[in-house]
């Protein structure tokens, strides 16, 4: 009779692989060797960290202490939030990594202090985000650049980004930022109207306004097949962004409403046929349109 094969136990690491992490871990807090040298043993030490407790704290002493090198410091986090993969081991250590890296997101070192941030944000830590939001009030206590905070702050809109959004794209710091804004109100429904008048201003630059037809497309569909067929029709329109008005149409307008639209229907049909226009992506995209919408 055949034997079921039974699931053999973990095993153990033997007294010596448990002496090198000794070791190993010895050379990390040893400040008196050179960064490389706790860097790498720290690599050794890999996750068997959150085997010992006492070296977890360490750990976390380490991360948020100023007076250590910053590139151990960088390591330290990285370490730690790759733990993160494995919630099981992740939780018994999640409460204290929160709590230190609220710390660190004050810290003075601004790549340090980013990460920290982003991680909370990733968290839907509300201490951090109202720390971004203060920070998009008043910049004197900004801990990141506002193109950034909208950035981390869009892994969990609170309302009260908006306002200071909608600000931000009227007189932005840069055009990171205000890229930035437009990118976190594209999932607010009360700027459907705002959207619209950027895509329609032809003194916006091309990504702007794409990015603003993006936006009107799962705000208010309807206004966008709107203004996609203006701007079809309009040959002083940049062709690049007469393109995006087609490839609209093409995909999202409404099939009854354009079928009954003889006018854009012909327009389309000649410019998909025009042997003058040096264009060719604007003619594929009106071919692309004849043959989806008028077969």
């Amino acid at each position: 009779m055949a034997t079921t094969p039974t699931k053999s136990p973990r095993k153990r690491p033997s007294n010596a692989d448990a002496a090198k992490l000794v070791a190993h871990w010895n050379v990390v807090v040893d400040n008196k060797k050179n960064v490389k040298q706790r860097i790498a043993a720290l690599t050794a030490v890999g996750w068997n960290l959150t085997a010992d407790k006492q070296h977890l704290r360490a750990a976390l002493g380490i991360l948020k202490d100023p007076e250590e090198a910053i590139e151990l410091r960088l390591a330290v986090l990285a370490l730690l939030q790759s733990m993160t993969f494995d919630p099981k081991r992740f939780e018994t250590f999640r409460a204290d990594y929160l709590r230190t890296l609220r710390t660190v997101s004050s810290d003075s070192d601004p790549e340090l202090r980013q990460r920290a941030l982003g991680v909370l944000a990733r968290e839907h830590d509300p201490a951090t985000q109202e720390k971004l939001l203060a920070g998009l009030k008043d910049p004197t206590q900004a801990l990141v650049a506002p193109e950034k905070a909208l950035q981390l702050l869009s892994y969990d809109v609170h309302t009260d980004a908006y306002p200071l959004a909608r600000a931000i794209v009227k007189k932005p710091p840069n055009g990171t930022a205000r890229r930035e804004a437009l990118r976190l109100l594209a999932a607010d429904g009360s700027s459907a109207s705002m959207f619209e008048t950027i895509l329609m201003d032809k003194t916006e630059s091309s990504e702007i306004r794409q990015l603003s037809a993006s936006a009107l497309h799962s705000l208010a569909p309807e206004r966008l097949q709107a203004c996609a067929r203006e701007i079809t029709l309009d040959s002083s329109e940049p062709n690049e962004i007469r393109s995006v008005g087609v490839t609209a149409l093409t995909h999202f307008a409404d099939s009854a409403k354009v079928r009954q639209d003889d006018v854009l229907n012909n327009y389309l049909k000649q410019l998909g046929e025009d042997a003058t226009s040096d264009d060719s992506s604007l003619k594929t995209a009106a071919r692309q349109y004849v043959a989806k919408r008028l077969a």
